[in-house]
């Protein structure tokens, strides 16, 4: 299963903060930017951002603006600074961090080199594709290429193993296309059917990029859509793809090639370096249609499907030709209207690519230890009150409430970054090579990923980067982690009193720990493996009960017409709900939360509520909310602020919510699961 964040999956979200200068205890909430003229009532989310939504102005090179956005743009300016002066000494001790990351963050600036080598490096590659007769040849050739980091057409990860989670296996997953999910390539709306034009002209741009004639380029490109438009017929839905006990189908490899005959598993999984007696085939209806259609469809096609994903894969490294071309796709589904500034792409690069050496630099300058230690008293107090929940709980039986505690009890907690850095040793980086720089970094990657299968899970690791903005849960470690990169404001301040910190980042750590008892989550144990220890009738009544969350958040409606997918924003939701709940448990615990002295007008508990809703002060462009709807487990922002707030009893009270206000439920209609 894959971890269960708090943001957009999709597409990376950031922050604009809208703090004033702090000294006073007024400093961390934007009175100015509230619009008081709608009743709290009526539309909360209106209430406290209004103001700034009216004034919001989102930059051409942005999808959206707000709290995440800027605070993510507030990073990529910190790593700016430590890269300018790291990137400026040229003689930095060879292999060290400095080195390796300066050097690195150099050779992508070096726009000018970057522009001379063109599309050469790819030259090797397109030929050996060119040269393949057969799809054995050309599943042989992917193979040996995935080593480098070029896999195609074999979707695969190496993570614990659902039923058995203290050993890594090899999970085999659906892949092919390049639209966001499969009905882009069946919907009849205009929009969708412009977008899958569009694939076809972007693939054929590619082709005449890499020396095809126009003619043949045009051709090439509708075959690729072709292409993908079968393999999409095989592919799960998002929907589909939240059920862990449905994607938990592990087999022998002697099994796998009974099931996809025809793509020479054992040829491939040699040539790839893999060894090992089973597998996870999470999705193995793709597989299936695979084999099929590898000797169904002429070999000419898939050398041009093949060819396309080849240099879409590297068109980030290559020209400025290739760059504005993958731009100009991705912008229709991101809203965004130019490319960001150079620097900031390279600043990006190296953190996701230099992972933990960039993040040592960052936390050394940037993370305080108190700002670590504040955070362990955070989570630690919301563990507390969660667990004071789950035993006052009406619907669910003592047996299954001890199981449920023995979970709470046994969560790992991540806060900030990992407590051993990776070195790297093996990655070769120059000032001059960026495109060999990228290699070696997934050279690297690769080789890490393919010696864990089969190896003991090293819980130690971390799957975020230190400055990002996000959090996130993973079932199969049980664990709940908080990179150094969302731990500043509007989510947490240490000078904010604690209603601001309980309503941002207080909600953050109740939403992940929340994920480890929501629709997916629950479905795994203690220790991380995919057991059902729920009694047969609690069960069923936490199902009843999610089936409500599903038909609340199914009634919002975005962009006049588009509803919010109840279904697949279920976990989500339910972690917002969930995470509010034990957030204000915990807040009720300080002295502030059981207090009544105002601040700039507005009680402890008031404030706790603005504070929630500020740190989703967010406004984003049609094109990316459209995108989010059909692909995005988490609701828009508006209603992950209006659905968890309907649902919750103190809000009601705190701002005088009758039933004659459009946020009101009725008390038998609101959301109380954990």
């Amino acid at each position: 299963m894959k971890k269960t964040t708090l943001l957009m999956a999709g597409v990376l979200l950031v922050l604009a903060s809208c703090k004033s200068k702090p000294g006073s205890d007024k400093a961390f909430f934007d009175t100015s930017g509230m619009d008081t003229t709608v009743h709290p009532g009526d539309n909360f989310f209106r209430y406290a951002n209004g103001g700034w939504i009216k004034n919001a102005r989102i930059p051409d090179d942005q999808s959206g603006w707000g709290s995440f956005y800027t605070l993510y743009q507030d990073n990529l300016t910190k790593m700016r600074t430590i890269l300018d002066e790291v990137s400026a000494k040229k003689d930095h001790p060879k292999g060290s961090i400095e080195q390796k990351v300066g050097d690195f963050y150099a050779s992508g600036m070096d726009t000018l080199a970057i522009e001379k080598a063109g599309y050469e490096p790819l030259k090797p590659m397109l030929a050996r594709i060119d040269a393949v007769k057969d799809h054995k040849e050309l599943m042989g050739l992917l193979a040996e290429n995935a080593r480098e980091g070029n896999g195609d057409l074999i979707g695969f990860y190496v993570g614990a193993d659902e039923r058995n989670s203290v050993k890594n296996i090899l999970v085999l997953y659906q892949t092919g296309t390049s639209l966001p999910e499969k009905d882009y390539y069946t919907k009849t709306d205009s929009i969708t059917v412009n977008q899958r034009n569009k694939l076809a002209a972007h693939a054929a741009t590619y082709f005449t990029l890499t020396g095809t004639a126009p003619d043949a380029a045009q051709k090439a490109g509708r075959s690729v859509l072709a292409i993908e438009t079968l393999i999409a017929q095989s592919h799960l839905t998002p929907v589909e793809q939240r059920d862990p006990v449905k994607n938990y189908n592990k087999m022998s490899v002697a099994q796998l090639e009974k099931l996809a005959p025809n793509i020479g598993w054992s040829d491939v999984l040699s040539k790839m370096g893999i060894h090992t007696d089973s597998v996870n085939v999470a999705q193995p209806r793709y597989y299936q249609a695979l084999s099929a259609l590898l000797v169904s469809q002429p070999i000419e096609v898939w050398k041009q499907k093949v060819k396309f994903d080849y240099i879409s894969g590297n068109a980030a490294l290559l020209s400025k030709a290739f760059r504005d071309e993958r731009f100009s796709f991705s912008k229709l589904f991101s809203g965004a209207k130019v490319q960001p500034d150079r620097w900031k792409k390279m600043v990006s690069m190296t953190d996701n690519g230099l992972k933990d050496l960039m993040g040592q630099l960052f936390v050394q300058r940037y993370f305080p230890a108190e700002s670590k230690k504040r955070m362990d008293e955070l989570v630690n107090n919301l563990q507390t009150a969660f667990k004071a929940r789950i035993a006052k709980l009406d619907w669910m039986s003592d047996t299954t409430k001890q199981r449920a505690q023995e979970k709470l009890a046994a969560f790992l907690k991540k806060i900030g970054y990992p407590d051993k850095w990776k070195s790297y040793e093996d990655v070769n980086i120059s000032r001059n090579d960026f495109y060999a720089n990228n290699r070696s970094i997934a050279r690297h990657d690769y080789q890490e990923t393919i010696d864990k299968i089969g190896k003991p899970v090293d819980k130690t690791e971390w799957g975020m980067t230190a400055p990002t903005v996000n959090a996130y849960y993973n079932p199969t470690f049980n664990e709940i982690v908080f990179p150094a990169g969302i731990l500043q404001f509007p989510f947490f301040d240490g000078k904010a009193d604690d209603a601001i910190n309980y309503g941002a980042i207080g909600l953050v750590i109740g939403h992940e720990m929340t994920h480890g008892f929501d629709d997916q989550g629950r479905q795994y144990d203690a220790q991380g493996n995919l057991k059902d220890w729920w009694t047969a009738k609690d069960g069923a009544m936490f199902q009843s009960k999610a089936k409500a969350v599903v038909e609340q958040y199914n009634q919002y409606v975005v962009l006049d017409s588009l509803h919010v997918n109840g279904a697949l924003t279920l976990g989500e939701n339910l972690a917002d709900i969930g995470g509010l709940a034990i957030a204000w448990d915990a807040f009720k615990l300080t002295e502030q939360g059981r207090g009544d002295k105002k601040i700039d007008g507005f009680t402890p508990d008031q404030r706790f509520f603005l504070g929630f809703a500020q740190a989703w002060r967010i406004v984003n462009r049609p094109e990316i909310v459209r995108t989010g709807i059909t692909t995005d487990p988490h609701s828009p922002d508006e209603f992950r602020v209006l659905g968890p707030l309907s649902n919750f009893d103190p809000f009601y009270a705190s701002f005088g919510v009758t039933e004659k206000h459009k946020m009101y439920r009725k008390p038998e209609n609101r959301a109380k699961i954990w």
